[in-house]
């Protein structure tokens, strides 16, 4: 009798050694070959090949505000701090929370109110500061959660848990697993692009952040620059044409094909498509990055920075340019958040660079069609504290919050003009419908079609998924 594995073929015997890798590196090859036969590059559907239910949204735009907006002088008002103004934060409220090192030592934790003025806007009747007129004017369009909360009490860790899903990098970010998990709409794109505003301050930004951790590196971000090149070593060097770059391509891809061939890893694959895809952003790039051909109204929309190369206004109107063109995962940030003094006058200069041009993208995508399948979030970290750091003083300071702050959803699935969860009447604690950043993972991969729970990538023995072993979807959230 023969033996079981003396009738495996090619394809079974690679996925049954090198962890599957082999297979995997297989299957591509072959996907390629069946795309080059049809007369063109072939775009990746992702390892799950389709969504395992209908989404909501197809992309996200991720406006990440690094270093901890204060929520309690945006977004969740408490009158009763002004009335409290200067008293001490009573003992059964701070329960056991530990504080960081920066305010952990104070004698004196007073209260302090906010010195902005609120008002209601929405069907909802939510309360919005006077420092974002603009996103308060789209409020009816925002899904406003007031509950989040995290394990994360500085930046670094905290930063890094929303992006990956673990406070410890090396994980995957979640636009690397989206592009693992769905892949591209678009062959001369990458699924996955990264803008970062330029000339600012505060917590340092890694690579890790967009990076694709254990998953194969094609999956990471693509960093876009402020500059004449967005993309770094896009260009042909001087004396190259496009001719001669593409000939120096076929050749280089030949080798790497032997190479896979003889040494099926899957690494090599995905070193042929780094390649050919830059050759294809050599023209899609400077067209997606060219804001000339935009109208003079979209232009004012989003405010007078919006000229300036590397703004955040900018930079809002380029994911919505990349998102109409099939990039799945937009990652924005905005750093110097982190107010633990002169919050006062630093706060509303903060909010003047990124409050018009943040409603004029939920407006922009709303008037073309765009934000019934295009997520919008806004976020940061963490919050900030209801009590001062140091002595009350009229330029005041807060320091980091982690057991509860604000972020908003538009478009993509999510209810409009809602306001999900509750925190105390200091601002502290959460009493209703709290939201981990786990809950947080699992409701936007829930918003795009995706089980949280069946999206994993096995490494090291182990299967690893964005949520790690956690997560719940907000039901409540989705519309």
């Amino acid at each position: 009798m023969n033996s079981p594995h003396l009738l495996w073929n090619r394809r079974q015997l690679l996925n049954r050694f090198g962890s599957g890798l082999g297979g995997v590196a297989l299957a591509e090859m072959l996907a390629k070959e069946q795309a080059q036969a049809a007369g063109g590059p072939s775009i990746d559907r992702g390892v799950l090949g389709a969504s395992h239910w209908q989404p909501k949204a197809k992309r996200i735009i991720y406006l990440f505000m690094s270093g901890g907006p204060s929520h309690l002088d945006l977004y969740d008002y408490k009158p009763l701090l002004n009335q409290r103004h200067g008293e001490q934060l009573p003992d059964s409220v701070r329960g056991s929370q530990r504080l960081t090192g920066m305010s952990g030592n104070q004698s004196s934790i007073p209260m302090v109110g906010s010195p902005f003025k609120f008002t209601q806007h929405g069907q909802a009747g939510g309360w919005y500061s006077e420092l974002i007129p603009h996103i308060a004017s789209v409020a009816d369009d925002l899904c406003v959660i007031r509950s989040m909360f995290t394990e994360s009490i500085n930046h670094g860790p905290g930063v890094t848990f929303f992006q990956t899903g673990s406070q410890i990098a090396g994980r995957p970010s979640m636009g690397a697993w989206l592009s693992y998990g769905l892949g591209a709409e678009n062959v001369n794109l990458p699924s996955f692009t990264v803008l970062i505003t330029k000339g600012k301050s505060g917590q340092p930004l890694g690579a890790h952040l967009w990076g694709s951790g254990f998953l194969p590196t094609k999956h990471q971000g693509v960093l876009f620059r402020a500059a004449q090149d967005p993309v770094l070593y896009l260009g042909n060097p001087e004396g190259i044409n496009d001719k001669a770059r593409r000939l120096m391509l076929d050749r280089l891809k030949e080798l790497h094909e032997h190479q896979l061939a003889v040494s099926p890893d899957v690494e090599i694959q995905n070193r042929i498509d780094h390649y050919e895809m830059a050759y294809r952003m050599q023209s899609s790039i400077p067209e997606a990055t060219d804001l000339r051909d935009e109208p003079e109204h979209v232009l004012n929309m989003y405010g007078p920075d919006v000229k300036t190369p590397g703004t955040f206004a900018a930079n809002c109107l380029q994911a919505r340019r990349l998102a109409e063109r099939g990039v799945r995962f937009i990652q924005l940030y905005h750093q110097d958040w982190d107010h633990h003094g002169g919050l006062p006058g630093a706060l509303p200069r903060l909010c003047r660079e990124t409050d018009q041009a943040s409603a004029a993208l939920v407006k922009d995508l709303k008037q073309r069609g765009l934000l019934d399948d295009t997520l919008v979030v806004w976020g940061g970290e963490f919050g900030r504290t209801n009590y001062c750091q140091g002595k009350i003083q009229p330029n005041f300071g807060r320091d980091h919050h982690p057991r509860c702050f604000t972020a908003w959803m538009a478009g993509g699935g999510v209810k409009g003009g809602a306001l999900y969860g509750e925190t105390d009447e200091f601002g502290y604690n959460v009493i209703k419908d709290g939201l981990h950043i786990h809950d947080f993972h699992a409701t936007i991969l829930h918003l795009l079609g995706i089980d949280h729970e069946r999206l994993t990538y096995k490494f090291q023995g182990r299967r690893y998924r964005l949520t790690d072993i956690h997560g719940h979807v907000a039901q409540k959230l989705l519309a």
